[in-house]
Protein backbone atom coordinates (compact mmCIF):
# COMPACT_ATOMS: atom_id res chain seq x y z
CA UNK A 1 0.00 0.00 0.00
CA UNK A 2 1.07 3.59 -0.74
CA UNK A 3 2.90 5.04 2.72
CA UNK A 4 0.41 6.91 4.02
CA UNK A 5 1.92 10.19 5.65
CA UNK A 6 1.17 13.68 5.36
CA UNK A 7 2.69 15.78 2.82
CA UNK A 8 5.36 17.72 2.86
CA UNK A 9 4.94 20.77 0.73
CA UNK A 10 8.73 21.78 -0.98
CA UNK A 11 10.05 24.25 -3.10
CA UNK A 12 10.20 21.49 -5.72
CA UNK A 13 6.90 20.45 -5.46
CA UNK A 14 5.45 17.21 -3.10
CA UNK A 15 7.87 15.36 -1.11
CA UNK A 16 6.29 11.60 -0.51
CA UNK A 17 7.13 8.76 1.62
CA UNK A 18 6.86 5.21 0.61
CA UNK A 19 5.12 4.21 -2.63
CA UNK A 20 4.77 7.98 -3.50
CA UNK A 21 8.34 8.88 -4.15
CA UNK A 22 7.04 8.15 -7.81
CA UNK A 23 4.74 10.65 -7.91
CA UNK A 24 7.83 13.11 -8.32
CA UNK A 25 9.12 11.42 -11.79
CA UNK A 26 6.90 13.38 -14.70
CA UNK A 27 7.45 10.50 -16.87
CA UNK A 28 6.73 7.57 -14.77
CA UNK A 29 3.61 9.60 -13.20
CA UNK A 30 2.16 10.17 -16.50
CA UNK A 31 2.11 6.56 -17.30
CA UNK A 32 0.81 5.52 -14.15
CA UNK A 33 -1.76 7.51 -13.82
CA UNK A 34 -2.68 8.80 -17.21
CA UNK A 35 -6.57 10.11 -16.30
CA UNK A 36 -8.70 8.24 -14.26
CA UNK A 37 -12.06 8.69 -16.97
CA UNK A 38 -9.59 6.84 -19.61
CA UNK A 39 -8.49 4.12 -16.82
CA UNK A 40 -11.71 3.40 -15.76
CA UNK A 41 -13.49 3.20 -18.90
CA UNK A 42 -10.53 1.39 -21.04
CA UNK A 43 -8.92 -0.76 -18.60
CA UNK A 44 -11.98 -2.43 -16.88
CA UNK A 45 -13.75 -3.14 -20.40
CA UNK A 46 -10.49 -4.84 -21.05
CA UNK A 47 -9.72 -6.77 -18.34
CA UNK A 48 -12.03 -9.72 -17.11
CA UNK A 49 -13.03 -8.23 -13.64
CA UNK A 50 -14.15 -11.39 -12.01
CA UNK A 51 -10.35 -13.49 -13.11
CA UNK A 52 -8.70 -14.70 -9.92
CA UNK A 53 -5.25 -12.90 -9.01
CA UNK A 54 -2.42 -15.57 -9.19
CA UNK A 55 -1.92 -17.44 -6.03
CA UNK A 56 1.29 -19.17 -4.62
CA UNK A 57 2.36 -22.04 -2.61
CA UNK A 58 3.94 -21.52 0.74
CA UNK A 59 7.22 -22.42 -0.55
CA UNK A 60 6.93 -19.27 -3.03
CA UNK A 61 6.25 -16.70 0.05
CA UNK A 62 8.39 -13.81 0.52
CA UNK A 63 10.90 -14.23 3.50
CA UNK A 64 9.95 -10.79 4.72
CA UNK A 65 6.38 -9.17 4.32
CA UNK A 66 7.98 -5.60 4.95
CA UNK A 67 5.28 -3.38 6.08
CA UNK A 68 4.52 0.01 4.37
CA UNK A 69 1.64 2.87 4.32
CA UNK A 70 1.25 4.11 8.35
CA UNK A 71 3.00 2.13 10.56
CA UNK A 72 0.56 2.77 13.52
CA UNK A 73 -1.66 5.33 13.63
CA UNK A 74 -0.83 6.65 16.92
CA UNK A 75 -3.77 8.19 18.17
CA UNK A 76 -5.10 7.61 21.55
CA UNK A 77 -8.15 5.44 21.07
CA UNK A 78 -6.39 3.21 18.80
CA UNK A 79 -3.80 3.24 21.19
CA UNK A 80 -6.65 1.55 23.60
CA UNK A 81 -7.56 -0.27 20.94
CA UNK A 82 -4.34 -1.83 20.84
CA UNK A 83 -3.73 -2.10 24.34
CA UNK A 84 -7.01 -4.19 24.80
CA UNK A 85 -6.46 -6.19 22.04
CA UNK A 86 -8.86 -4.62 19.77
CA UNK A 87 -11.64 -6.67 21.88
CA UNK A 88 -13.74 -3.77 22.14
CA UNK A 89 -12.93 -2.83 18.48
CA UNK A 90 -16.27 -3.04 16.36
CA UNK A 91 -15.90 -2.73 12.55
CA UNK A 92 -19.60 -1.06 11.19
CA UNK A 93 -20.97 -2.17 7.88
CA UNK A 94 -23.30 0.66 7.00
CA UNK A 95 -24.84 3.07 4.67
CA UNK A 96 -27.62 1.32 1.85
CA UNK A 97 -27.90 -1.80 3.54
CA UNK A 98 -31.09 -3.68 4.99
CA UNK A 99 -29.49 -4.51 8.01
CA UNK A 100 -26.18 -2.74 9.39
CA UNK A 101 -24.03 -4.54 11.47
CA UNK A 102 -21.28 -4.10 13.84
CA UNK A 103 -19.19 -7.23 14.06
CA UNK A 104 -16.57 -8.25 16.19
CA UNK A 105 -12.66 -9.23 15.64
CA UNK A 106 -14.32 -12.92 17.05
CA UNK A 107 -17.30 -12.39 14.95
CA UNK A 108 -14.77 -12.19 11.76
CA UNK A 109 -12.97 -14.65 12.94
CA UNK A 110 -16.05 -16.70 13.29
CA UNK A 111 -16.93 -16.58 9.52
CA UNK A 112 -16.25 -18.55 6.94
CA UNK A 113 -12.61 -17.73 6.07
CA UNK A 114 -10.75 -17.90 2.94
CA UNK A 115 -6.85 -18.64 3.25
CA UNK A 116 -4.55 -16.90 0.00
CA UNK A 117 -0.87 -16.68 -0.45
CA UNK A 118 -1.01 -13.26 -2.90
CA UNK A 119 1.30 -10.92 -4.45
CA UNK A 120 1.53 -7.10 -3.01
CA UNK A 121 2.16 -4.85 -5.76
CA UNK A 122 3.17 -1.60 -4.69
CA UNK A 123 3.37 1.33 -7.28
CA UNK A 124 6.83 1.93 -6.57
CA UNK A 125 8.11 -1.16 -7.71
CA UNK A 126 8.93 -3.95 -4.84
CA UNK A 127 6.59 -7.00 -4.28
CA UNK A 128 6.30 -9.35 -1.92
CA UNK A 129 3.89 -12.66 -1.58
CA UNK A 130 2.55 -13.48 1.49
CA UNK A 131 -0.71 -15.46 3.00
CA UNK A 132 -3.69 -13.38 4.48
CA UNK A 133 -6.69 -14.96 6.28
CA UNK A 134 -10.29 -13.49 6.50
CA UNK A 135 -13.75 -13.48 5.81
CA UNK A 136 -14.75 -12.93 2.08
CA UNK A 137 -15.94 -8.82 1.96
CA UNK A 138 -18.86 -10.18 -0.28
CA UNK A 139 -20.45 -12.46 2.02
CA UNK A 140 -20.15 -9.75 4.58
CA UNK A 141 -22.14 -7.12 2.26
CA UNK A 142 -24.45 -9.99 1.34
CA UNK A 143 -25.53 -10.62 5.32
CA UNK A 144 -25.96 -6.77 5.57
CA UNK A 145 -28.08 -6.63 2.15
CA UNK A 146 -26.59 -4.33 -0.06
CA UNK A 147 -29.16 -1.71 -1.74
CA UNK A 148 -29.53 -2.60 -5.68
CA UNK A 149 -29.02 1.57 -5.34
CA UNK A 150 -25.54 0.91 -3.93
CA UNK A 151 -22.71 1.43 -6.65
CA UNK A 152 -19.31 1.32 -4.32
CA UNK A 153 -18.06 0.47 -1.23
CA UNK A 154 -16.27 3.09 0.81
CA UNK A 155 -13.78 2.23 3.44
CA UNK A 156 -12.82 4.26 6.54
CA UNK A 157 -9.67 3.84 8.82
CA UNK A 158 -8.17 4.60 11.92
CA UNK A 159 -5.37 6.72 11.02
CA UNK A 160 -5.69 10.04 10.30
CA UNK A 161 -4.57 12.80 7.92
CA UNK A 162 -5.29 16.66 8.47
CA UNK A 163 -7.38 15.44 11.41
CA UNK A 164 -9.71 13.17 8.96
CA UNK A 165 -10.21 9.69 8.82
CA UNK A 166 -8.04 8.04 5.56
CA UNK A 167 -10.93 6.33 3.13
CA UNK A 168 -10.45 4.47 0.28
CA UNK A 169 -13.25 2.62 -2.27
CA UNK A 170 -13.47 0.24 -4.49
CA UNK A 171 -16.57 -1.13 -6.80
CA UNK A 172 -19.07 -3.58 -6.61
CA UNK A 173 -17.29 -6.17 -8.80
CA UNK A 174 -14.01 -6.14 -7.18
CA UNK A 175 -16.41 -6.12 -3.59
CA UNK A 176 -17.88 -9.40 -4.60
CA UNK A 177 -14.45 -10.76 -6.11
CA UNK A 178 -14.02 -14.17 -4.31
CA UNK A 179 -10.21 -13.23 -3.45
CA UNK A 180 -11.26 -9.76 -1.71
CA UNK A 181 -11.32 -10.15 1.90
CA UNK A 182 -11.42 -8.41 5.42
CA UNK A 183 -7.98 -9.86 6.19
CA UNK A 184 -7.08 -10.34 10.17
CA UNK A 185 -3.93 -12.60 9.69
CA UNK A 186 -0.60 -12.73 7.83
CA UNK A 187 1.58 -15.70 7.22
CA UNK A 188 -0.67 -17.60 9.87
CA UNK A 189 -0.05 -14.57 13.07
CA UNK A 190 -3.15 -12.28 13.61
CA UNK A 191 -2.07 -8.86 12.10
CA UNK A 192 0.49 -6.41 13.86
CA UNK A 193 0.22 -3.16 14.64
CA UNK A 194 2.66 -2.11 10.88
CA UNK A 195 0.81 -4.36 8.60
CA UNK A 196 -2.84 -2.64 9.14
CA UNK A 197 -4.85 -4.61 12.85
CA UNK A 198 -7.27 -5.79 13.57
CA UNK A 199 -8.27 -5.82 10.13
CA UNK A 200 -7.04 -4.71 6.29
CA UNK A 201 -8.65 -4.81 3.16
CA UNK A 202 -7.24 -7.41 0.41
CA UNK A 203 -8.66 -6.64 -2.55
CA UNK A 204 -6.12 -9.07 -4.92
CA UNK A 205 -6.87 -7.69 -8.40
CA UNK A 206 -6.00 -4.20 -7.52
CA UNK A 207 -2.48 -2.16 -6.56
CA UNK A 208 -1.26 -1.77 -3.09
CA UNK A 209 -2.01 1.74 -2.21
CA UNK A 210 -6.14 0.60 -2.62
CA UNK A 211 -6.08 -2.04 0.29
CA UNK A 212 -6.82 -0.07 3.21
CA UNK A 213 -5.80 -0.79 6.58
CA UNK A 214 -7.39 -0.31 10.70
CA UNK A 215 -10.59 -0.87 8.96
CA UNK A 216 -13.02 1.07 10.97
CA UNK A 217 -16.14 1.24 8.66
CA UNK A 218 -17.54 -0.10 5.54
CA UNK A 219 -20.18 1.61 3.58
CA UNK A 220 -21.93 1.04 0.65
CA UNK A 221 -22.95 4.18 -1.21
CA UNK A 222 -24.39 5.19 -4.54
CA UNK A 223 -22.18 8.06 -5.40
CA UNK A 224 -18.54 8.83 -4.40
CA UNK A 225 -19.80 12.07 -4.68
CA UNK A 226 -19.40 14.32 -0.88
CA UNK A 227 -16.85 11.14 0.26
CA UNK A 228 -13.40 13.45 0.73
CA UNK A 229 -13.05 15.23 -2.51
CA UNK A 230 -15.20 13.01 -4.96
CA UNK A 231 -12.54 10.87 -6.28
CA UNK A 232 -12.61 7.95 -4.00
CA UNK A 233 -10.30 8.13 -2.09
CA UNK A 234 -6.96 10.01 -0.10
CA UNK A 235 -4.45 9.19 -3.04
CA UNK A 236 -7.07 10.02 -5.24
CA UNK A 237 -8.24 13.17 -3.94
CA UNK A 238 -4.98 14.59 -3.12
CA UNK A 239 -2.30 13.20 -5.24
CA UNK A 240 -4.45 12.43 -8.40
CA UNK A 241 -3.59 8.60 -8.10
CA UNK A 242 -6.12 6.79 -10.22
CA UNK A 243 -9.83 5.44 -8.18
CA UNK A 244 -9.55 1.84 -10.67
CA UNK A 245 -5.54 0.57 -9.84
CA UNK A 246 -6.62 -2.87 -11.41
CA UNK A 247 -3.63 -5.55 -12.30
Amino acid sequence: MIARRSLLAGGAGLLLAGCDRIVQIPAARKILFAGEEMQRGLQRALVDRAALAPEYTVAQMSPVFRSNGTRDPGTPEYGAMVANRFADWRLGIGGLVATPLSLSLADLRALPNRRQITRHDCVEGWSAIGQWTGPMLGNVLKAAGVSERARYIVFTCADLYGGQPYYESIDLIDAFHPQTILAWALNGRPLDVAHGAPVRLRVERQLGYKHAKYLMRIDAVASLTGIGKGKGGYWEDNVDYDWYAGI
